[in-house]
């Protein structure tokens, strides 16, 4: 097979296992918000099963992405597109980390009554799946508009964020009893902003192998 047809081929298989990634994580997320607001909690172990996956995908596009450096010897474009998705790949890792990281706290609630309303983890959960699903599209398609949409889009993350901060503080300032409920809601909240903040690596990572540029002046 000639070379660069093998570059594409080993290239498509890297977008076939992001992809997969992707629609993993978009899962243990969605899970992570049916358990937490139906009381769903056996959900747990679905969650945790589906971060071996996306430990294994991270595995496995990382070898792919190292095969191509070594045997296909890639150009400064091709350097870049690969490259991305070795960095692209660390930042869906601890996502799915982070998910877990969700789904400890949620168990914790058992049938507690919730101390707030969910509207705001709830609404953030939404955006930052289709942050993530933005991200990995933006490199697969090459669209530079979608990946730097990421950055904007988690503006609205941060405040939601910001609202369900303020909202728990009160909270707590009024029934003191339900103070460590509110934390853990709290942590909840700081674990979706976190996504959000690496889905926006994702779409940065992206930004770089389309143009050569990183908006924080990175250098490979």
């Amino acid at each position: 097979m000639p070379r660069r047809a093998n570059y594409e081929k080993e290239l498509q298989d890297i977008f076939d296992k992001l992809v997969i990634m992707c629609r993993t994580i978009e899962s243990a997320i969605e899970k992570c918000v049916t358990a937490l607001v139906e009381r769903k909690f056996e959900l747990a172990a679905d969650v945790y099963e589906e971060d071996k996956v996306i430990d294994r995908l991270e595995r496995e596009i990382e070898q792919a992405c190292l095969r191509l450096f070594v045997m296909e010897q890639p150009m400064a474009s091709d350097f870049r597109e690969v490259s991305a998705a070795l960095k692209m790949i660390t930042d869906l890792e601890r996502i799915g980390d982070q998910s877990c990281d969700i789904m400890d706290i949620a168990t914790q609630f058992k049938d507690d009554k919730y101390a707030s309303n969910l509207d705001n983890i709830r609404q953030m959960a939404i955006i930052v799946i289709q942050m993530v699903k933005d991200g990995v599209q933006s490199y697969i398609n090459r669209d530079l508009e979608l990946a730097k949409s990421v950055d904007e889009t988690d503006d609205k993350v941060d405040e939601l964020f910001q609202k369900a901060t303020d909202e728990l503080v009160v909270q707590m300032k009024q029934e003191p009893d339900s103070a460590k409920q509110c934390v853990r809601l709290l942590m909840i909240a700081k674990y979706f902003e976190r996504i959000g903040d690496h889905a926006v690596n994702v779409g940065e990572w992206v930004e770089y192998a389309i143009t050569g540029n990183h908006p924080k002046n990175v250098n490979l």
